[in-house]
């Protein structure tokens, strides 16, 4: 793809930020899960897509300290993540082995994963699209990867462009954070922010990952069958008395949702 020479160092960058996120990637709202109620909401969502599992295999791109990866073994799919932050796969294995979960954690690269044709039945990803360096190299892996009739399920969100009243909150919690470093609610140290907010810039959806673009992109490389689903109250809902105040106005007003995609059955 034309500019992507460009970013030749973006992905070296990606995995160095994540993997520094990895020591504090649980103790954050909105990436591990602190409720039974925002469990059973995430459950409701992978089930409305993708059915039950019935040992289905199943490939986590981007798979972290495994979060989703548990959801998707709570409903009886066999589980695979796979991550490039040797950082957060050694969290990701210590809390399988502390749940005593049958979960396999890979390192690999999302955009070439390296995995068999045709070897899994649903591959799921959460968080993950909005920092890809080459969308339209990583959505055909991933259909290669699937089986025939298999199935993909994107979690994902445009954390460019932000309503207004995101904007406000965002620019009150700025100003917050200078006069009283870390009384913000804001996780991350400024630097850390600084890093995120300069890879956002150069990420290929760095005007903000709206669905619709997904999906141009996910139809170009092969998918049927694409569904969005915006319907992410029930999620939102559990999460928000772990936000403080000015994150739960930004959550609700940004651009989240859910794509199902499936490969034509036919095609190997």
């Amino acid at each position: 793809m034309s500019g992507m020479s460009q970013n030749y160092g973006l992905r070296d960058e990606i995995k160095a930020y994540w993997s520094l996120r990895a020591e504090s990637f649980d103790s954050q709202p909105g990436h591990e899960i602190f409720s039974e109620p925002e469990r059973a909401a995430w459950h409701q969502l992978i089930i409305r897509h993708l059915g039950p599992g019935e040992q289905r295999r199943v490939l986590d791109l981007a798979s972290g300290t495994g979060v989703v990866a548990h959801l998707l073994d709570d409903l009886g799919f066999e589980v695979t993540g796979m991550d490039w932050a040797e950082p957060m796969l050694a969290r990701a294995r210590a809390k399988a082995r502390l749940r005593e979960r049958p979960l396999r954690f890979l390192m690999g690269d999302a955009e070439k994963t390296m995995e068999p044709d045709n070897s899994y039945d649903v591959i799921t990803n959460r968080h993950l699209v909005w920092t890809l360096v080459d969308p339209e190299a990583a959505f055909a892996e991933w259909l290669r990867v699937l089986k025939p009739g298999g199935q993909l399920l994107i979690v994902d969100g445009d954390f460019v462009n932000s309503g207004l009243p995101a904007r406000l909150a965002n620019a009150v919690a700025r100003a917050i954070a200078r006069l009283r470093p870390g009384a913000s609610g804001n996780a991350q140290p400024a630097t850390m922010m600084e890093t995120h907010n300069s890879i956002l810039s150069r990420v290929y959806f760095s005007g903000g990952a709206r669905a619709e673009a997904v999906v141009a992109l996910l139809a170009r490389a092969g998918f049927e069958n694409i569904v969005i689903d915006t319907d992410m109250r029930a999620i939102h809902r559990a999460q928000k008395n772990n936000f403080p105040f000015l994150k739960r106005i930004e959550r609700a007003t940004q651009h989240r949702y859910a794509i199902c995609a499936s490969k034509p059955a036919g095609k190997v």
